[in-house]
């Protein structure tokens, strides 16, 4: 009979997991074999606790997204790589969450660095209070208060972080990011959700990395909006200084389909995430739809991920994008293309096209992406698309 693995066997499983699908910095994969996750999940299964998966520690009553999560292992992985703390680092980060995150920072910034996580909830931070003490992090700082403020006292900070999706830069943060400081933090634009990784240089941001990642929005900015179409069947998410008007909508699916497909093909298991990335850089009418089942039933085309597709919305018009089974290419069997409904239809399809057929060409480029105050000197390059936020600018280019 076969022995159980023991909690510090699974703990190093899900690394070896995580390490088999990317490289991790040594110092990111000691820190993860070496903090007890379970310890800082108390009340689950231990054993759930070295799964790759998120697990919610505090639910919210008034609306459909929990108000607190432990973050999914690899992206956790994922985002400690971006920031690449150093040993004596002073570091703040902003949401605390369980403390696994914080105390992975304590093991990298080593004795000789600091953390500091805030949370705006009190049971959430009580909750990462006492996990860090029963884990012996002791010397990692708490405080209860609004993330967007940071927490000046320990400032200037070598790294930030967050774990918690933002859709705006707070200006406070700028003042304690130290000079040449690493800032990563899950940064949410045209409906979707990128941790990107900047460097400070002077008063501007200037990013080398992005990843696809997914997290609870934090409270306290509202600059994103949801417009219910179709009787409440479909929604669609759009920023704040996009010219939507949902009113011109609320009949587009009645209108005739016209479905454009690129000469862009996609293997059974590739992303293609990079699309709606791409389609940002230089398109602002780019917004994310969302169609439940009772719109498929109604005869709506199917977006390529009903719950989160890029569209293109221009006045009562749409186009998203979807897919084509075709099995003459076995290893691309999948066709990319777009739906178009209402007058101008077609036309924004074609214009999802281009946006696919440039990604197909060239699948792993990653813009550059440049932050500024929103009242200080914007440096935009000639291919440079800015994106107005309220506290701050941000250029995108190839």
């Amino acid at each position: 009979m076969t022995n159980a693995p023991t909690l510090d066997e699974r703990r190093n499983q899900l690394v070896d997991q995580i390490t088999s699908d990317r490289d991790l910095p040594a110092a990111v994969e000691l820190a993860m074999r070496t903090v007890a996750r379970d310890q800082f999940l108390p009340g689950l299964d231990p054993t759930r606790a070295y799964v790759d998966e998120a697990v919610s520690i505090k639910e919210n009553p008034g609306g459909p997204l929990p108000l607190s999560l432990a973050s999914v292992p690899s992206i956790v992985a994922m985002m400690l790589a971006q920031l690449d703390a150093q040993p004596g680092d002073r570091v703040l980060e902003v949401g605390a969450g369980t403390g696994y995150n914080a105390a992975l920072l304590a093991e990298i910034v080593g004795p000789d660095g600091a953390v500091t996580t805030v949370d705006i909830d009190s049971d959430v931070a009580l909750h990462a209070r006492h996990a860090l003490n029963g884990a012996g992090y002791e010397r990692v700082t708490v405080i209860e208060r609004d993330g967007l403020i940071g927490a000046p006292e320990n400032a200037p900070y070598d790294r930030m972080t967050a774990t918690v999706g933002l859709w705006d830069l707070p200006h406070t943060w700028w003042e304690q990011l130290a000079e040449g400081g690493r800032l990563v933090f899950p940064f949410r634009w045209r409906g979707q959700t990128r941790s990107v990784a900047l460097t400070r240089r002077g008063d501007t941001l200037v990013s080398d990395g992005m990843e696809l990642c997914g997290f609870v929005p934090v409270i306290g900015q509202d600059g994103e909006r949801t417009a219910e179409l179709f009787d409440g069947k479909a929604r669609l998410h759009y920023d704040q200084d996009q010219a939507v008007d949902s009113t011109l909508l609320g009949d587009v699916f009645s209108t005739p389909l016209t479905e454009v497909w690129a000469e862009t093909r996609v293997g059974r298991e590739e992303p293609f995430d990079g699309i709606w990335l791409r389609a940002t850089v230089s398109d602002d009418t780019v917004c994310r739809l969302e169609v439940t089942s009772d719109a498929l039933d109604a005869g709506v085309r199917r977006p390529a991920i009903p719950i989160r597709t890029p569209a293109l919305v221009v006045g009562d018009s749409l186009a998203y994008m979807a897919l084509l089974r075709e099995d003459a290419d076995p290893e691309k069997p999948w066709r990319v293309g777009a739906a178009g409904y209402g007058p101008n239809g077609s036309a924004l399809a074609h214009k999802m096209v281009a946006h696919i057929d440039a990604w197909g060409a060239d699948r792993n480029g990653v813009p550059t992406m440049t932050i500024h105050p929103a009242d200080g000197p914007l440096d935009v390059p000639a291919q440079g698309h800015v994106i107005s936020k309220n506290e701050s600018s941000v250029v995108l280019a190839y």
